[in-house]
């Protein structure tokens, strides 16, 4: 399960795209929360201390103990839905706060890491994953902050989907059983091998054929 962190907010005041720049001069970053049969309304947190907490995150979908100054309600539980980032710089821009409920469900996108080394990969395959994350949905209490899928098993040619990882208690995929986590492919070099060792043998048999026709004669 995912550790839920505390995060500090201030309700904004400020609107419109000058305020918001002098905003994020100052070293602060604007959001909104939303969510939860509540209103939405604006926020904005520390610049440096929302960076430490990505740094420290497998994820930027991360549940916070949302402790906002000057909200009616000063604590909220939200999951970080979005964060948007400067298209050229990586500067964070804005934050989507979505409240939650502790007894909702909630859907999140949390990164996958594959463990152990597949069989296939000593046999001269190549491990080519399908997916670096997958969109879960669970209680908040059991939203994990990294899926890890044990892929030693996989010989060449064998896959993980969906439908036969084993996914944490109370978690489940949003997406079909069907869809590949992770497959053992065979390299290319190891094909054309096998390709030029079958030539060589229909070779050989054609000319064995040959020497025995022309024994006959």
């Amino acid at each position: 399960m995912a550790n839920q962190v505390n995060l500090k907010a201030e309700k904004r005041e400020v609107i419109g795209s000058a305020a918001v720049g002098r905003l994020r001069r100052d070293g602060m970053i604007p959001g909104v929360v939303y969510g939860a049969k509540q209103d939405t309304y604006a926020v904005q947190v520390d610049a440096k201390v929302f960076r430490n907490l990505l740094r420290s995150s497998a994820s930027e979908q991360i549940l916070v103990n949302l402790q906002i100054e000057g909200a009616k309600e000063a604590n909220k539980l939200a999951l970080i839905q979005e964060v948007q980032h400067h298209a050229l710089s990586g500067a964070i821009l804005h934050i989507d706060f979505n409240a939650v409920n502790e007894d909702q469900e909630i859907h999140a996108r949390v990164p996958i890491e594959l463990t152990g080394e597949a069989i296939g990969i000593k046999q001269g395959g190549i491990l080519d994953t399908q997916l670096h994350d997958i969109e879960v949905h669970c209680l908040p209490k059991h939203l994990p902050e990294l899926l890890k899928f044990d892929v030693s098993g996989l010989d060449i040619g064998d896959s993980l989907a969906i439908g036969a990882a084993e996914f944490p208690e109370g978690v489940s995929a949003t997406l079909e059983d069907s869809v590949l986590i992770a497959i053992v492919n065979e390299t290319r070099a190891a094909a054309s091998e096998g390709e030029d060792e079958d030539g060589d043998a229909a070779e050989g048999e054609a000319a064995e054929g040959d020497a025995a026709e022309g024994g006959e004669d």
